[in-house]
């Protein structure tokens, strides 16, 4: 008998493709859309804490990443996450959902303005879409403004530089401004500023929301870089808190299922969005949480760097390999590996652990 199921490879067979291999040994998993060359393809990342992973790999695996707000030559490497810097392609900090990213870009076009201004802590001045770039705050708020404003000066250039945007969805929990809508980063209240149910609300993105917010993002982006291409992934980090009234595993399960549905209908509906599965590689059934710390939230430098391998293998083959640079034996690993550790993760979210003690 014949039918569209005879003959298939052994990558479309739950048997053949995962029961029969060892989950570190799966085969095509990803198969790239397009090539992202490491000598002429720009790329820009933005995401939740989970995108740190990617920008700092395409950086030390020699690939053409776009960073708009460099590290300051006197600041030392180690300090370099206090203040933000190279993290993204600028110092915004995670942008946990796609509505986040969406107005960050269209402030800096100048298109939104929040009536948010300033958060105050301790007599530190903070902006609040930024509350952790500055590791104890500004000194005044004036301070926070002329930073902000060089921040969007740069956050415009990016788009314009940009070959391959690679966003990272993070979560569909968010706080809003009930005033405009405006989308904040972290709770008022657990970084810097003060709570107050006047002022802020909880919203949990729905499908169409996150589908809309990052499909008016894609016009707005082609708008300004024609050609310009998209590479998006689910974070595999569950979330650390919920304000959903739910329990924090089906709150987690609620939002990761959207945002990879999201993922799924974006890859299908356009020819220039790639996906990868990073999420499923890492959280996956199949894995048994090996790759995933004890506290079964973090994920281990071995799983990144299973999920890197599984992204980079597919689209470094055939290509040329960058000229090693000068090293030390005991500074030369099998892997590509970032100038900062794996463990050195800004994440404002898994902040709210210390709320439940």
């Amino acid at each position: 008998m014949s039918n569209p199921y005879v003959g298939l490879p052994p990558r479309a067979y739950w048997r053949s493709g995962v029961a029969d291999v060892s989950f570190l040994e799966m085969q095509d998993v990803y198969r790239p859309r397009y090539e992202i060359s490491r000598e002429s393809t720009r790329i820009a990342a933005a995401g939740s804490c989970f995108a740190q992973h990617i920008g700092r790999q395409f950086k030390a695996r020699g690939y053409q990443f776009v960073d708009v707000e460099k590290p300051l030559p006197m600041l030392p490497e180690s300090a370099w996450n206090d203040y933000g810097f190279n993290m993204y392609s600028a110092r915004y900090g995670n942008l946990y959902s796609a509505r986040q990213l969406l107005q960050m870009f269209r402030r800096a076009h100048g298109l939104f303005t929040p009536e948010e201004d300033v958060w105050e802590k301790d007599g530190r001045f903070y902006d609040p879409f930024r509350p952790n770039i500055e590791k104890n705050g500004y000194a005044t708020p004036e301070e926070v403004r002329r930073d902000r404003d060089f921040h969007l000066a740069a956050v415009r250039r990016i788009l314009e530089q940009t070959d391959v945007f690679v966003f990272t969805f993070g979560l569909t929990e968010a706080w809003e401004c009930i005033a405009d809508g405006a989308i904040l980063p972290t709770c008022p209240g657990t970084v810097a500023g003060q709570f107050d149910p006047e002022k802020y609300r909880f919203v949990n993105f729905s499908y169409e929301d996150v589908l809309g917010d990052f499909t008016a993002f894609k016009d707005f982006a082609e708008g300004i870089r024609p050609g310009i291409r998209f590479l998006i992934t689910v974070s595999p980090v569950p979330l650390t808190a919920t304000a959903s009234d739910q329990h924090v595993l089906p709150a987690t399960v609620y939002s990761k299922s959207v945002l990879r549905t999201v993922c799924g209908t974006l890859y299908q509906k356009y020819e220039n969005v790639d996906y990868f599965p990073s999420f499923e590689l890492v959280s996956s059934h199949p894995g048994r949480a090996m790759f995933f710390r004890p506290n079964l939230r973090e994920v281990s430098p071995v799983g990144v760097a299973h999920v890197m391998d599984a992204f980079f293998g597919p689209h470094t083959a055939g290509q040329a390999a960058p000229d090693p640079e000068p090293v030390s034996a005991e500074k030369a690993p099998a892997r590509a590996k970032p100038r900062m550790s794996e463990d050195d993760l800004v994440c404002e979210e898994a902040l709210l652990e210390e709320f439940g003690r």
